[in-house]
């Protein structure tokens, strides 16, 4: 029996899985089982988001059966046998959807459910066996197990590029599930039109004329869109499924592109892009500061270094004479340091300040009984304490006279 996926969905998928799990476990671990209790919180809001789903589907759609619409459970019964979905199969519904084309799956606590809106079985109602694509699409979804393996792979899925690829070979491998159980691929290629030309004008469409459109997708604009999306184009999509066994390639600098761009679903590359500028915002906001700081406090420690001599010579003056200095010039001190800050010497309370590009450091003696005098370093405004160097601080302290 054939499979019916899309070579690259093993491949990626495989790497993404195992991604996700070592990303999984280094978050359990690195939190001390902390993401544990998150996990537990996002599962009981799943619960509760699935039962939702669940509940209106179950208390509004009509539920496809021998007596109801057994036409859909007739096509339904036989796709799932085509499939191999043998012992209890999924449930089956038809939703009103507001005229929307579309159809889902869905898996709740064991329980599997396809789900057709209205707009889907009414526009089809000229091509009854194009209801088997769709029914055969939302099957390979749940054949596949793709929403238990999404939330393995959840953490890396954001991965440019390769998310992306992921989730087109994902939708190739259920549309090869749709064309296995529509009549002929024609068949299967005419239900994907109606996604273009709408519920009434499909049926004029010339779809091997609308599969060689696809050639208009290698531009760099529409590479760059499909890398980012999770949907191929359905123009190839139609490709695909009619037997297209070369499709026109993308630009490849659209690849570079892609590759700086965060995989977002649905939301597409514009809304990858944003989130994009908003990490870069996130980390420019905290590191910019950051580094920023370390290079006034680099400046400033070059500062306290230069500065030394000058605070050594004003000490053992004092301590020899037990008078201070009249100036840096009386005890042939310079008044620029090695490093160009400049020296301040404030006779009243024999206090030096060190002024550099960056800011001012200003230095107060105090007696100390064993060091005999030690040396206070405080930082003027506008530095902040992140900016001052080890042993500095922001507040100032009085020289207490001896």
């Amino acid at each position: 029996m054939k499979d019916w996926v899309h070579p690259r969905e093993r491949s990626l998928g495989s790497v993404l899985l195992v991604l996700g799990v070592l990303v999984w476990l280094a978050l359990i671990v690195g939190t001390f089982g902390g993401m544990l209790l998150v996990l537990l919180v996002a599962f009981v809001g799943y619960l509760f988001a699935q039962s939702t789903l669940v509940a209106h589907v179950r208390g509004n759609a009509v539920q496809l059966s021998a007596e109801q619409f057994p036409d859909l459970h007739g096509q339904f019964v036989e796709c799932c046998e085509k499939l191999g979905l043998g012992g209890k199969l999924p449930e089956a519904y038809v939703l009103q959807g507001g005229g929307m084309l579309n159809a889902f799956a869905a898996q709740f606590l064991g329980h599997r459910f396809v789900v057709l809106l209205s707009g889907v079985v009414d526009a089809m109602q000229a091509h009854p066996d194009g209801v088997r694509f769709y029914l055969g699409h939302e099957l390979g979804h749940l054949r596949r197990g793709h929403a238990v393996g999404g939330l393995l792979r959840l953490p890396v899925l954001w991965l440019p590029l390769i998310g992306g690829a992921y989730g087109r070979a994902k939708e190739t491998t259920c549309d090869l599930h749709g064309l296995a159980c529509s009549s002929s691929p024609e068949a299967a290629a005419r239900a994907l039109a109606a996604l273009s030309a709408g519920p009434q004008r499909w049926q004029q469409l010339d779809v091997k004329t609308f599969a060689r459109q696809s050639r208009l997708g290698s531009g760099f604009w529409m590479s760059f869109h499909e890398l980012t999306s999770g949907y191929p184009w359905l123009t190839k999509r139609v490709a695909r499924v009619m037997g297209v066994s070369k499709l026109p390639g993308r630009h490849p600098l659209a690849y570079v592109l892609a590759a700086f761009v965060p995989y977002a679903g649905r939301l597409g590359g514009g809304f990858g892009l944003l989130v994009l500028v908003y990490v870069i915002g996130v980390l420019a906001a905290v590191a910019i500061p950051q580094y920023q700081a370390y290079v006034v406090k680099a400046r400033l420690s070059l500062a306290v270094q230069a500065s030394q001599p000058a605070r050594d010579a004003l000490a053992k003056h004092y301590l020899q004479t037990q008078q201070i200095p009249e100036s840096l010039a009386a005890l042939g001190l310079a008044e620029t340091a090695a490093d160009n800050s400049r020296l301040q010497f404030e006779r009243e309370g024999m206090v030096l300040t060190v002024a550099t590009p960056k800011g001012e450091l200003v230095f107060t003696p105090r007696r100390d009984e064993q060091a005999g005098i030690r040396w206070e370093c405080t930082g003027e405004p506008p530095l902040t304490a992140a900016q001052l160097p080890p042993g500095c601080t922001a507040a100032a302290t009085a020289f207490g006279k001896p």
